[in-house]
């Protein structure tokens, strides 16, 4: 029997939306190296695109690595030399200054996935035509949520939503979360900035991915219809499907 592996197609966007004059944004898709990630700058803080942009820069300079233990112990590695040069950074600036970034990390090697985060910058994973959040956010709102004094139901109109619990930059100390698996064909992930999931539920984005003919299509229904509601903020998202491939020959993408 041949050998059948994994391959990926990946698609990304990234839009200042209607309301924001700066896109503070940053994306980054290195699909042959298994890579891909968004960061968000913080917005009301100076310099979010800095901090952003330091996260994918050090990113795109990655090399491949001999195993996936490797692989995912340089990102975070790289992430968090990220994190101590912005706070020295701000450390120089004026008092009170903050330099930082959420971040979401997709990681791929030999069958499986890593995800790593800090904030609210989001991983999904489509799978079986369900749809689940694999990252879990940094954020007042799911302190809360988990405490029992606010209802998920409620926490759209909670009135400080935009208030994270960590990110890159933020503090001498950065935990990174971790989720990881294994990876099937016809998986599809999806990483996104929370300018997306503002404006978009989850059963939102589960109906455009399962209804979709090509990621391509997707991607454009995504960040149309977030548009469409508003976009009040910088909307970035990356999406990755995994293909079943046989002799390393990428299938076309239905």
């Amino acid at each position: 029997m041949k050998r059948r592996d994994l391959a990926f197609v990946a698609v990304e966007r990234t839009h200042v939306g209607r309301v924001r004059k700066l896109n503070e944004d940053r994306v980054l898709s290195r699909t042959a190296l298994g890579l891909w990630a968004v960061a968000d700058g913080m917005g009301g803080h100076q310099r979010g695109d800095l901090a952003s942009g330091m996260i994918v820069d050090a990113l795109v300079a990655i090399d491949p690595m001999d195993s996936g233990f490797a692989f995912l112990d340089n990102v975070q590695d790289v992430i968090q030399r990220v994190n101590r040069t912005l706070v020295a950074h701000a450390r120089l600036s004026a008092p009170g200054t903050v330099i930082g970034s959420t971040v979401v990390v997709l990681l791929a090697f030999g069958g499986h996935y890593a995800c790593l985060w800090a904030g609210d910058s989001r991983g999904y994973l489509l799978r079986g035509g369900r749809l689940n959040q694999i990252t879990r956010d940094h954020s007042m709102v799911q302190e809360l949520i988990d405490s029992g004094a606010l209802n998920r139901a409620d926490a759209p109109a909670f009135g400080r939503s935009n208030v994270i619990t960590r990110a890159v930059g933020v503090q001498d100390s950065l935990a990174l979360d971790l989720h990881s698996g294994p990876i099937e064909g016809d998986d599809i992930f999806l990483l996104c900035s929370d300018g997306l999931t503002g404006m978009i539920d989850d059963h939102g984005i589960a109906d455009v991915l399962t209804t979709s003919q090509s990621l391509d299509e997707a991607a454009d229904r995504l960040l149309d219809m977030t548009l469409a509601h508003g976009a009040k903020d910088n909307v970035s998202f990356v999406l990755i499907r995994a293909d079943a491939a046989q002799d390393d020959t990428l299938q076309r993408l239905r």
